[in-house]
C-alpha cells in the first residue's frame, strides 16, 4: 500500500515524486511507461532530435488534417524518465503573464500570474540570479546560452533593423521583442525532470520507488473513487493501491487516453468501443490545443553554422570542458510579435535556428544553413482526442485540427511576412546564399499559403485535453481534482484551458509544482 501513485515520469511526475516523497513517512510510487534516461544524445544538448521516432518516443503522429492537404504531423512525446523534457529543445519559457490572468477569470481561482508565479521561482535555479521575476537555489538549471552561433546575433541585428523592441528576458515584465533563450541546460548537459528533479535524491529516499517500463493498463474505481492502479511490467500485471491519492500525471495525450481505457469520459464514445462507462464526463480528450509553425531555411554563404559542428575538434570541446556549438540547443534566440496592432498581446513567435530544421531534422541537405520559423501561440483551432480501440497497445487518434480557424492561417501568413523580412534584412544578405524550403522567395499570399499547407508542422505542446474548469468540458477543477471521481487528480499540461503563448515545459513544471503543494496541504 502506497500513499500516492504518480502514474508517468515525464516534466510534471518526476517534480511531484520528488516534492511527495520529501516526508520520509510518505510511500510514493512513481510509474513510468518507458526507460531510464541513459543515452549520451538525451544529456548532449544538440543532439534532442536524434531522440524522435527511437525507443524514447511514442512516436505520435495526427489524423489528416484538413486544413494540410490531408497530412499527418509529427507529434513527438517523450516515453522516457523526464518525458518530453528528456527530448525537447530545453527552451525555457513561461508564456505571457495574460495567459494565467485569463485561466483565473475562466474560474480557476489561484491561477492568475500572481498565484504561478511564486511556483515558476520555486523551481528555478536561475544563473543571472533572484530578482522580481526569478528564482535562485531551485531545483531546476536555468542557464543563459554557452556559446551561440554567430548568425543567432545577426538575427537579432536583424530584427533592429526592423525595429522590433530588443528582449534580453522572455520571463520577465515584457514578453515582446526579440533576444537569446534562456534553456535548462546545467553545465553543458540538458537539465531534464529526471536530472533535476529524481536524480539528486535517487539513493536517499527508500520512501519513493520508481518502476521503469511500467505500462498502466487502467485506474482502479470502486464507487467513482480511484483506490489504485493496474500495470503491466516485465511481462506481468500488476495492481497497487493507495491510500491517498493517484495522481496522473502521463501528458496532454496518454492522460486522457488512461481515464478513458479505465471507463472516465464520453459515456457514448466509450460504449461504442465496448469500454464499461464508470464515470460519464464528456470534456476528456476535448479542448486539444497545439502550436503550428512552418519554415524559412536557407543556404549560409560563408562561415559555419551547426549542421557542421559535429567534428572531432568540437566533441572533445564538449566532452573535456562541456563549451562549443554541441551545447545548443539548435533554436537559440526568438521573437515575440504582434501579427495584428490591435493585439495587447504578442500571438506569434519567430524561432531562429543557426541550422537547418526541416521535418524535424530528418532532412539533411548538406552543407551549413540557417531556419527561421514562425509559431503561432494563441491559436483559435481546436481539437480533439479518441480512442481508437479499447486495447492500450492502440495510439489513439489525435486530431489538433491544425489551421481550422481562418484566423489562424491568417495569423501565420502574417507570420511567414516578418519571417521572411528578417531574412532579407541587410544584415543577413552577406551570408544568404539562396532558399532552401521554399525553393525561391515567395510573393503572393496564395503561395504562401501553399506553403504553410505544405509544410506545416507542429511545436510539439499539446495541451488542454483534461481542461481545468467548471464549464461542461472541464475534467478537473482548480485544485486538479477529478470532477465526480474522489482520490484522483491530474497533473501535467493536459489541465491548461486554454494554450499558453510560448513553449509548454516550464508552465507544466509550475502546474506541478502547485499541485504538489495542493496536494500536502489540504
Amino acid at each position: 500500500m502506497y500513499n500516492y501513485i504518480i502514474i508517468g515520469g515525464g516534466s510534471a511526475g518526476c517534480v511531484l515524486a520528488n516534492r511527495l516523497s520529501e516526508n520520509p513517512d510518505t510511500k510514493v510510487l512513481l510509474l513510468e511507461a518507458g526507460g531510464p534516461d541513459k543515452d549520451k544524445y538525451i544529456n548532449i544538448p544538440t543532439a534532442f532530435y536524434k531522440l524522435f521516432r527511437t525507443q524514447y518516443d511514442w512516436g505520435y503522429y495526427s489524423t489528416a488534417q484538413d486544413a494540410l492537404l490531408g497530412r499527418r504531423i509529427f507529434m513527438p512525446r517523450g516515453k522516457v524518465l523526464g518525458g518530453s523534457s528528456s527530448i525537447n529543445a530545453m527552451i525555457y519559457i513561461r508564456g505571457n503573464k495574460e495567459d494565467y490572468n485569463e485561466w483565473e477569470a475562466l474560474g480557476n481561482p489561484g491561477w492568475g500570474f500572481k498565484d504561478v508565479l511564486p511556483y515558476f521561482k520555486k523551481s528555478e535555479d536561475q544563473q543571472r540570479g533572484e530578482s522580481q521575476y526569478h528564482g535562485k537555489g531551485g531545483l531546476l538549471s536555468v542557464t543563459d546560452p554557452i556559446s551561440p552561433n554567430f548568425m543567432s546575433q545577426l538575427f537579432l541585428k536583424s530584427s533592429q533593423e526592423m525595429q522590433y523592441p530588443q528582449n534580453p528576458d522572455f520571463n520577465a515584465e515584457e514578453q515582446e521583442g526579440f533576444g537569446l533563450f534562456q534553456r535548462t541546460v546545467k553545465k553543458g548537459k540538458r537539465h531534464s525532470t529526471a536530472a533535476a528533479y529524481l536524480k539528486p535524491i535517487l539513493k536517499k529516499r527508500i520512501n519513493l520507488k520508481i518502476v521503469t517500463n511500467a505500462m498502466v493498463l487502467k485506474l482502479e474505481l470502486k464507487n467513482k473513487e480511484v483506490t489504485g492502479v493496474t500495470y503491466e511490467h516485465n511481462g506481468q500485471v500488476y495492481t497497487e493501491s493507495a491510500n491517498k491519492e493517484v495522481v496522473l500525471s502521463a501528458g496532454s495525450i496518454n492522460s486522457p487516453q488512461l481515464l478513458m481505457l479505465s471507463g472516465i469520459g464520453p459515456a457514448g464514445h466509450l460504449q461504442e468501443l465496448g469500454i464499461e462507462v464508470k464515470h460519464d464526463l464528456p470534456g476528456v480528450g476535448q479542448n486539444l490545443r497545439d502550436h503550428p509553425f512552418v519554415v524559412i531555411a536557407a543556404r549560409l554563404a560563408k562561415g559555419r553554422t551547426l549542421d557542421t559542428a559535429e567534428n572531432l575538434g568540437n566533441m572533445l570541446k564538449y566532452f573535456l570542458l562541456r563549451r562549443g556549438p554541441l551545447t545548443s540547443t539548435i533554436a537559440e534566440a526568438c521573437g515575440f510579435v504582434k501579427t495584428r496592432p490591435e493585439f495587447t498581446v504578442p500571438d506569434m513567435q519567430v524561432f531562429f535556428c543557426p541550422a537547418f530544421l526541416i521535418e524535424h531534422g530528418f532532412v539533411k541537405p548538406g552543407g551549413d544553413g540557417f531556419t527561421i520559423a514562425p509559431c503561432l501561440v494563441k491559436p483559435k483551432s481546436v481539437g480533439e482526442l479518441k480512442l481508437k480501440s479499447a486495447n492500450h497497445k492502440d495510439a489513439p487518434l489525435i486530431n489538433p485540427n491544425y489551421l481550422a480557424a481562418e484566423e489562424d492561417m491568417l495569423a501565420m501568413i502574417e507570420g511567414y511576412k516578418v519571417a521572411a523580412k528578417l531574412l532579407h534584412s541587410k544584415s543577413f544578405k552577406p551570408y544568404f546564399s539562396n532558399y532552401y524550403r521554399p525553393h525561391d522567395r515567395l510573393h503572393s499570399v496564395s503561395e504562401i499559403k501553399e506553403h504553410i499547407r505544405l509544410n506545416m508542422e507542429a511545436m510539439y505542446h499539446p495541451v488542454g485535453t483534461c481542461k481545468m474548469g467548471n464549464d461542461a468540458l472541464a475534467v478537473v477543477d482548480s485544485s486538479l481534482k477529478v470532477h465526480g471521481i474522489k482520490g484522483l487528480r491530474v497533473v501535467d499540461a493536459s489541465i491548461m484551458p486554454t494554450i499558453i503563448a510560448g513553449n509548454t515545459n516550464a508552465p507544466t513544471i509550475m502546474i506541478a509544482e502547485k499541485a504538489a503543494d495542493m496536494i500536502l496541504n489540504q
